[in-house]
């Protein structure tokens, strides 16, 4: 017998049957003496599969805009694009959906669409379509995001939605969410960080980051190549020598993943994957180019060189599950990346899944503050493939100093609160401790 098909069968046997999903509001029967249904039919392939539905209605959709504009000294470079030069402050786009019942579900939305866009079309777009439905019909409203930009709205009402239905059940959204495995609240987590770079001081920069985060617990540490190497006049033998450095300072316990923003050629990414195995690094993510006829044969290429370091994709890029389809079902990839802030976290559960019917594993993208992060928190536990979570270590206090508890991350783990839905409250004044301000979160390059 299939091992995984006995556990699943047992988890369900156990999780369906027993008085716990009783009390989720899970269905054991299909009459009105609720008997017990035969095994066949206990399978679950959705996180709504044998949901009671609750009789609820979507009353109101608010949105709010915040912003902390970063010190000097904490402002980090953009280093995909030349042309962009620093992050000076940082938003985070609340969505709050109200319902009849007096439920109330939260979620967020990746800035990177443009706050004010994305409130437009939140307010004059999804408002108006999800009015008087019910927040149990979340595969049919919110449905995934075509591209990213002001759709990106939808992404925070489905993470709301979702802390509506968890409330509603009086379950945390992480176990709706796993369907075949028993879900745990501790997820390892890595520090991502590698942004400050001002002047020639690469790669000790990154030595001396490297080392305070280990000492903070983390178990890994994702780097950035720095300045855009058109800007910087970085070599890839320089980078590799550098690269290097950071790997003796920090130690063979401390795990390495480089990030390449799409900045190498194909023989430059080559000529770094031989020193990747050697070095011992955990994966390589968005070495080349990622888009064009030869992207996917590219990185499949590239894959393929890989012995020990695996490759990752699309944390940046992947707005829905379809962006997605071909990459997984040709290999090209070892790692998934969806973002629960980008794509929704519905959406997100259905790229885990697909990758996870392929063989390969999760490690959701995860750059932007706590609404994004207690989204793809649930996410991550919620799904049988998860490697690592990405935290982001910039200075952030929209990732903080948003919720009454402030989330719980030590030793290398975030740890979920055991409240219904999200598990989590936004301080009362939000809005006014950080207040929004306008424009986008870059600035040209000083000439």
């Amino acid at each position: 017998m299939d091992t995984n098909s006995f556990n699943r069968r047992k988890f369900l046997r156990s999780s369906v049957l027993s008085t716990g999903a009783m009390a989720m509001g899970f269905s054991s029967g299909c009459n009105d003496q609720r008997e017990v249904q035969s095994e066949k039919s206990l399978v679950r392939n959705h996180p709504m599969d044998g949901l009671i539905k609750e009789n609820l209605k979507i009353t109101d959709l608010k949105v709010t805009l915040l912003s902390y504009e970063l010190p000097a000294e904490e402002q980090w470079y953009l280093d995909w694009i030349p042309e962009r030069y620093k992050c000076w402050k940082t938003d985070s786009i609340l969505v709050e959906v109200f319902t009849d019942a007096g439920i109330k579900g939260i979620g967020g939305a990746t800035q990177y669409g443009g706050p004010e866009a994305v409130k437009n079309y939140l307010e004059e777009i999804i408002k108006p379509a999800i009015l008087g439905k019910n927040p149990f019909d979340i595969d049919f409203l919110t449905a995934g995001v075509l591209n990213r930009g002001p759709m990106v709205g939808w992404a925070g009402v489905d993470a709301a939605l979702w802390d509506i239905i968890g409330k509603a059940k009086g379950v945390p959204v992480y176990k709706l969410l796993a369907i075949d495995h028993d879900p745990e609240p501790k997820i390892p987590v890595y520090a991502s960080a590698g942004e400050m770079y001002d002047g020639d001081v690469w790669p000790h920069n990154l030595i001396e980051e490297g080392l305070k985060l280990k000492e903070k617990g983390f178990k890994a540490y994702k780097f950035r190549p720095g300045t855009h190497w058109s800007v910087s006049g970085m070599t890839m033998n320089r980078y590799i020598e550098g690269v290097w450095q950071i790997r003796e300072a920090v130690g063979d316990d401390f795990g390495l993943i480089q990030e390449c923003n799409a900045q190498w050629d194909m023989d430059q990414t080559m000529q770094f994957i031989a020193e990747a195995e050697k070095m011992k690094l955990i994966w390589i993510e968005d070495p080349t180019r990622r888009v064009g006829p030869h992207a996917k044969d590219n990185y499949r290429r590239i894959k393929m060189a890989l012995k020990n370091v695996k490759l990752s994709y699309g944390g940046d890029v992947m707005d829905n599950r379809f962006d997605y389809k071909e990459w997984i079902d040709r290999d090209a990839v070892d790692i998934v990346q969806p973002d629960a802030g980008v794509m929704g976290l519905t959406e997100s559960w259905y790229v885990s899944r697909m990758a996870h019917l392929q063989g390969q594993i999760c490690a959701p993208h995860n750059w932007h503050g706590a609404l994004l992060t207690i989204a793809n928190g649930h996410l991550a536990a919620g799904i049988p493939n998860l490697l690592l979570l990405e935290s982001n270590q910039t200075y952030n206090p929209l990732r903080t100093s948003l919720f009454k508890e402030p989330l719980k991350m030590e030793d290398g783990f975030l740890y979920l609160p055991q409240k219904p839905g999200l598990g989590v409250e936004m301080i009362d004044d939000a809005s006014k401790q950080f207040p929004f301000i306008p424009g986008t979160y870059d600035r040209p390059k000083p000439a």
